[in-house]
């Protein structure tokens, strides 16, 4: 295993030079590697007689292996889905909601998350569901504040803890240990979603034991748009799937006989698998960024960002803008909180014109670095901020 640290990957894509793309939270750029396997499939699709039967599964067990290594996680349990809305719906189509006095129907998420782990939610209203959005309190530090008042908001009553890894606007690290030990004491389902954070940022299933961990592979998968995965534990391994695909069935392997209908599922979270999953384009791309993250592995990735911005975050709290420290906040997603008086609009026009791509959430600029990113691109980004601050 390489624990050497890592440099500068940019060479490996195809950013023009003049572009400080510090935006992975918004889509990461492809590698040449994983380019090349989507036109690969493009031109396999192109001649059909080059998809075999054995295509529709090898490609798939492949993606599922891969993933598996990198969350420390049993294939078995890996399903591949298109969206995160469609993992979590599967979720909240197994989980059961209580009515009555001191029924355990609480669900308890974070405020501001993105949309797809709020909507469904929201959605159990009808089904009897508390929805106990928790927003970080005010005077106190985000990440401390944050995670003692999610604790606070578990009790007998909760039937599900729905959080992202990391904030998806500032990073914000949430103590998933913590909230997931409460969590299991007192009988709720940990739901995770990880598409800010999985394959910048080091996550142990193992360890912190989610019963489902969800994650779009076009963000820091460095993926295709369209395809991603669904680990789901023992909790929801049996449950019912939001689809009825042929693929997902006992015996599918065999073409032959697929009319020989059968209503057992193949093994493990296959059956959680979204339709036409065995995608000849998209499939091969997955498999090329996984196999690039598994070489550079995401605590390197980490460690290269947080050496990147060390130096640069420093000369920014020097003047006057605020982000949290490492311990608070991933470094391939952290929030710089603005100084007062800072033209929004003149900030956002100066950005644009250096071709410095970041995104500005309210008081905040959202910075999402990775290994195509080096000091240049920082460098850039500092000018531009001191600039308005002055």
């Amino acid at each position: 295993m390489n624990d050497a640290p890592l440099t500068c990957q940019k060479h490996r894509f195809s950013l023009p030079e003049d572009v400080h793309y510090l935006n992975c939270a918004y889509m990461s750029p492809l590698s040449h590697k994983v380019e090349a396997a989507g036109v690969g499939g493009v031109k396999r699709k192109s001649i059909p007689t080059q998809i075999t039967p054995a295509d529709f599964f090898g490609e798939s067990s492949r993606a599922r292996d891969l993933f598996a290594q990198l969350v420390n996680a049993s294939p078995e349990r890996v399903a591949l889905v298109p969206s995160v809305s469609y993992g979590m719906a599967t979720v909240a189509k197994n989980l059961k909601i209580e009515r009555g006095p001191h029924a355990k129907n609480r669900i308890v998420t974070s405020a501001e998350q993105f949309p797809s782990n709020m909507y469904v939610w929201r959605r159990l209203r009808d089904k009897g569901a508390d929805l106990q959005v928790v927003a970080p309190p005010e005077g106190v530090p985000r990440y401390q504040g944050w995670n003692e008042a999610l604790l606070e908001a578990i009790d007998e009553t909760t039937a599900l803890v729905a959080l992202p890894h990391v904030h998806w606007a500032d990073g914000t690290r949430f103590d998933l240990e913590g909230i997931g030990a409460r969590a299991k004491e007192v009988g709720a389902a940990l739901i995770i979603d990880g598409t800010q954070s999985l394959g910048a940022l080091p996550f142990d299933v193992a360890k912190l034991q989610p019963d489902a961990l969800i994650a779009g592979s076009y963000k820091t998968l460095m993926g295709p748009y369209g395809l991603g995965f669904a680990y789901y534990g023992e909790r929801f391994l049996d449950g019912a799937p939001l689809e009825e695909t042929w693929i997902a069935r006992r015996g599918s392997e065999d073409f032959s006989r697929l009319v020989d209908y059968q209503d057992e599922y193949a093994d493990g979270a296959v059956r959680f698998d979204v339709g036409e999953r065995s995608n000849p384009i998209l499939l091969p791309m997955l498999v090329a960024a996984l196999e690039d993250l598994l070489e550079r592995r995401p605590e390197r990735i980490q460690s290269y960002c947080a050496d990147l911005f060390r130096q640069p975050i420093e000369q920014l709290s020097a003047l006057g803008y605020r982000v949290e420290n490492e311990a608070s906040s991933s470094r391939h997603l952290f929030g710089v909180r603005l100084p007062q008086g800072v033209d929004l609009e003149a900030l956002r026009r100066t950005l644009e014109a250096r071709h410095i791509y970041v995104s500005v959430r309210g008081d905040a600029v959202r910075v999402a670095p990775n290994v195509y990113n080096d000091e240049a691109d920082a460098a850039a980004l500092v000018e531009v901020l001191a600039g308005v601050a002055t």
